[in-house]
């Protein structure tokens, strides 16, 4: 389906054609018609299959035609679009203002990780297209920086992950505080129209149209796969060779753990090639940095966590490796799924080593196909430029200051703090555990548990007196 066969405003039209669209996607095919007439969808799709666009080019239609209300309040956006990662909102926002260049439409984005006053007082200042996370949009509307009562579009994104992060309880916070369903058009995207994703459709949206765009393969036919069983030690040697035999300007390396991804980023930058580590613990500034530089070819390459595997929305990403398995077979969808995006080619290389051998059958189960195997020659092992002596003592204590500090402040993730404020589950409970270990030290007995024992039967013995026995209880 061509773009122009729509019956759509000029300025989006005039949009499309800045961001290179010619004829549109399956999703969008399936979407974009019901939408413009007016019509709610749910709609399954993976990511990469231009859902973005689909409801983007819907929702700017809609407030366009409608035209601009009579006395618009400062802060009311009419398009509210909620995701649940700040990766994804600033992907959102970006081809928002591509596609809507040239519509005169003001486009904000809120999220977690830069200043929060700044984003504050922008917000004041009203737009029409608001994109945020649940937490970071929860926060300015307690506050009274932002109205949802004139929303009249509304997209939820990547439903499914609002479920696994745990921000369902604040989605529904904001959608009971929208217009009712019948007042706005409303578009929910997700990988799975499962039960749980369902009941949101029933309950918030306008009797929505299903449409699911499934792919033949649970991984996309234009990938390349390719896998080479290497020894631990070996292993680094080989990404050498591999990167030095397929080339590519942007090459995209998984890693399970952010201490593997940050070694992975001073080995191969030791060994004269340019990349950088993006992983949760990384503040949003010098993420989006990194993220800005990878996109724009400065950086050839970007060593990830899974931080970074869903919503990460790069174009002409060529290769993807994996230099861990993943544990779970759906990451390994996700993973190689950065590159070959839009129907472009690429190519994903996994290296697996005795630690994750295990990790292989659960993911061509999961395929239902075996990956195929390439034997490396002798001559794509490269020698590894090693560290001194005073580089490793450095990088030993950059990683022990990490530990430390994050036993100091708690684990980051991806959520960053809670919402409105609640702080980080889970570092609080540890320093619990401190105060059972002085009650065992005082009995110096030499018979072991035996003191313990006599104690509990009940008889008089010598030691200390009453302090011990009201403690242990």
């Amino acid at each position: 389906m061509d773009f122009l066969s729509l019956d759509l405003p000029d300025a989006v039209v005039r949009g499309i054609r800045e961001a290179g669209f010619v004829t549109a996607t399956p999703i969008q095919e399936a979407a974009l018609p019901l939408a413009l007439r007016g019509k709610d969808v749910a709609g399954q799709s993976q990511t990469g299959t231009g859902k973005t666009a689909a409801f983007l080019i819907a929702g700017f239609t809609r407030i366009l035609r409608a035209g601009a209300p009579a006395a618009p309040p400062p802060a009311a956006p009419r398009v509210l679009v909620i995701a649940p990662t700040r990766e994804l909102v600033v992907q959102i926002e970006s081809d928002a203002r591509l596609l809507g260049k040239f519509t005169g439409l003001r486009i904000l984005s809120v999220y977690g990780g830069i200043d929060y006053a700044k984003q504050r007082d922008e917000l004041r200042e009203g737009c029409d297209v608001l994109v945020g996370t649940p937490g970071r949009l929860i926060d300015y509307l307690k506050q009274h920086v932002w109205s949802p009562r004139r929303v009249e579009v509304l997209v939820i994104d990547e439903a499914d992950r609002m479920f696994d992060m745990g921000f369902i309880a604040d989605l529904r916070f904001l959608l009971r505080r929208l217009p009712p369903a019948e007042r706005r058009q409303s578009f929910l995207f997700s990988a799975t129209l499962s039960f749980r994703v369902l009941e949101l459709t029933w309950e918030f949206m306008n009797n929505p149209t299903q449409i699911t765009i499934a792919p033949k393969q649970k991984t996309v036919e234009t990938v390349e796969q390719v896998l080479y069983h290497v020894g631990r030690e070996e292993k680094f040697s080989l990404l050498l060779g591999l990167l030095r035999l397929e080339g590519g300007n942007r090459i995209l390396i998984f890693s399970n753990t952010r201490e593997e991804a940050r070694r992975l980023e001073d080995r191969l930058t030791r060994n004269g090639w340019l990349a950088r580590a993006l992983t949760g613990d990384v503040d949003q500034k010098r993420r989006l940095r990194i993220l800005g530089e990878f996109r724009d070819g400065q950086l050839p390459i970007l060593v990830a966590t899974d931080v970074a595997s869903r919503g990460l929305h790069i174009e002409g990403v060529t290769h993807v490796v994996n230099w861990d398995l993943p544990q779970d077979p759906e990451d390994y969808v996700h993973r190689i799924g950065r590159t070959a995006r839009a129907g472009a080619g690429g190519k994903a290389i996994s290296l697996v080593d005795e630690a994750t051998a295990l990790m292989l059958e659960p993911i061509e189960k999961f395929l239902i196909q075996k990956i195929p195997v390439d034997w490396p020659d002798d001559a794509l092992f490269l020698p590894e430029i090693r560290p001194t002596a005073e580089e490793r003592r450095r990088y030993a204590e950059e990683r022990r200051a990490r530990i430390e500090a994050r036993g100091r402040f708690g684990e980051r993730g991806e959520r960053g703090r809670g919402p409105r404020g609640r702080g980080p589950r889970g570092p609080a409970p540890t320093s619990a555990p401190a105060a059972p270990p002085t009650p065992p030290a005082p009995p110096a007995a030499p018979g072991g548990d035996r003191p313990r024992r006599r104690r509990r039967r009940g008889g008089q013995r010598g030691g200390p007196p009453a302090g011990g026995a009201p403690s242990s209880a």
